[in-house]
Order: C-alpha cells, then sequence, then structure tokens
C-alpha cells in the first residue's frame, strides 16, 4: 500500500511518512481466541543475563497466533478481514473455515475479503493457496516456506517478500530467495502462492528517534567513542580509527564485516548459491 507524508508541523514530522493503511479492514478488533501476551525480555535470558544489546522498552503488544503451517486441507475457508500486526511486516488475513475455525495467515498481495482460500494438493494456484511444492508449477512465486514437512513456514515471511521456484529435480525444488540465494529445498514441503503484502513497507521513514524506542530499540553507541575497557575499539586521543589488523569487532570480540557465523554444515549441502 502506498505512504502519506505528514506535514512538518514538528522537526520530527518533517521527514516521517507511514503506511496509508488502506488494504486493512476498517473497525476490526483482533479475533480474541488468537491472542496471547508477548512478554518483554529486554535482550536479557533466562538468567537475567543481558545477551542482546540496545533491546528494550517499546510499546506493549499482544501476540497474534499465525497458522504457518496450513495443514487444514478438507475443510475451505473465506477471508474475514485484513488486519495490522504488530509484531511482523506484513498484513494478517483473518480466515473462518467452514467447520466455524478462525486462524490468522500472511496476507498477499491481491487478498481481500471474501476470498475462498484452500489448502492441500488439490488446491488452485491463487495466492494465499498452501500446497506442496511438488504441486506447485515451476516459475510461481511463493511464500512462507516450509524446510522441513509439517514444522511450518519459516522462510519469506516479510513484507513484500516472494521466492521464485526454479527447477524441480527427484525430491528437491531449487528456489530463488529475495536475497539471491539459491537454495534446494524437499518437494514435499509446503509454501504458500504469492507475493507477501504490504510491499510500500521499505519506503517507510520513522522520522524520529523515539519512533524507534516505541519498537523498543534502545539508543546504540559506537565502539569507537568508548573507553578501551568498554569496548576493544575504544581509546586513542581524538577521533582515532579502530586500528586492528584483523579488522572491527563486536563489544565482545566477534568479527564483523564480512566474518561469516553461520555453523550448521548439516544443511550446507543445500545452499546451491550463497547470497553473496
Amino acid at each position: 500500500m502506498p505512504t502519506r507524508q505528514y506535514k512538518p508541523v514538528t522537526p520530527g514530522r518533517r521527514f516521517m511518512s507511514i503506511s496509508t493503511f488502506d488494504d486493512i479492514t476498517k473497525g476490526k478488533k483482533p479475533e480474541k481466541s488468537l491472542l496471547q501476551p508477548v512478554k518483554n525480555h529486554g535482550g536479557r535470558n533466562n538468567r537475567g543475563v543481558l545477551t542482546a544489546r540496545n533491546h528494550g522498552g517499546g510499546n506493549k503488544r499482544m501476540y497474534r497466533i499465525v497458522d504457518f503451517k496450513r495443514i487444514k486441507d478438507v475443510v475451505g475457508a473465506s477471508v474475514v478481514s485484513v488486519e495490522y500486526d504488530p509484531n511482523r511486516s506484513a498484513r494478517i488475513a483473518l480466515l473462518q473455515y467452514e467447520d466455524g475455525v478462525k486462524t490468522y495467515i500472511l496476507a498477499p498481495v491481491g487478498l481481500k475479503v471474501g476470498d475462498p482460500i484452500a489448502s492441500g494438493p488439490g488446491a488452485d494456484i491463487k495466492p494465499g493457496n498452501a500446497l506442496p511444492i511438488t504441486n506447485i508449477p515451476v516459475g510461481t512465486q511463493v511464500h512462507n516456506i516450509e524446510l522441513a514437512p509439517g514444522r511450518g513456514g519459516q522462510m519469506v515471511r516479510s513484507a513484500g517478500g516472494s521466492a521464485q521456484l526454479m527447477a524441480k529435480e527427484d525430491k528437491y525444488a531449487l528456489l530463488r530467495l529475495p536475497s539471491g540465494e539459491m537454495r534446494r529445498v524437499l518437494v514435499t514441503c509446503r509454501a504458500t502462492i504469492g507475493q507477501v503484502g504490504n510491499i510500500d513497507h521499505e519506503n517507510e521513514s520513522w522520522g524520529k528517534a523515539g519512533k524507534s524506542r516505541w519498537k523498543g530499540i534502545r539508543p546504540h553507541v559506537r565502539g569507537v567513542v568508548m573507553n578501551p575497557r568498554d569496548h576493544p575499539h575504544g581509546g586513542g586521543e581524538g577521533k582515532s580509527p579502530v586500528g586492528r589488523k584483523k579488522g572491527p569487532v563486536s563489544k565482545t570480540g566477534v568479527l564483523s564485516l564480512g566474518f561469516k557465523t553461520r555453523r550448521n554444515k548439516s544443511t550446507d549441502k543445500f545452499i546451491v548459491k550463497r547470497r553473496n
């Protein structure tokens, strides 16, 4: 959906832009049966130790339980509403099945209230329908892709995202992900047809530091302006460079800027081409 600019009545409003929310069904509150609370951990683990810096605060919100598995095949459903979700960049659609069950799914581009939705091998190739990859034609745009059958969609779930099904060979399918990575996935895994909605999310501008705080992002301080005891980049007289032979590092000394942190050798064989 397009974005709208604010009138520059304050310095914070001057460059702020938000979605017009035209795609959201007006006057609809979240489905109470599909809500659960979100606990704010402030970047701390189960021992209370800070493990993720610059996290904390933010507006309180409720989590919407989204159905990423899409395994309710026999019963048909229709779209009741398209809603805002504070926990993700994409919109969510409320489905009502013929047996009365309600669920949320990620809302793809082109999905409207009243549209029929189906899942399973016999579903049509229409936005919002979920099928095993073996039943999806080559060249189709998909999202919410499983990495293991029955685990639920894990890849391509953010606003505007879509992967393209490039080929199918034996028990594997080749997908081109939004990052440019080419990856093999079992054809028995499920994917949802279409592109994730809210395409103009990337054009939104927060406009002021306060909006970061609303989202639970605390201020970030550069390492080069700290003391040596607080950061490996710290110290020096005046403005000084990082000055390390191995390059810049994090506060705990882990190399950054090009240093690979992926350590899952068991799935390296499925990546045909890295995103870089």
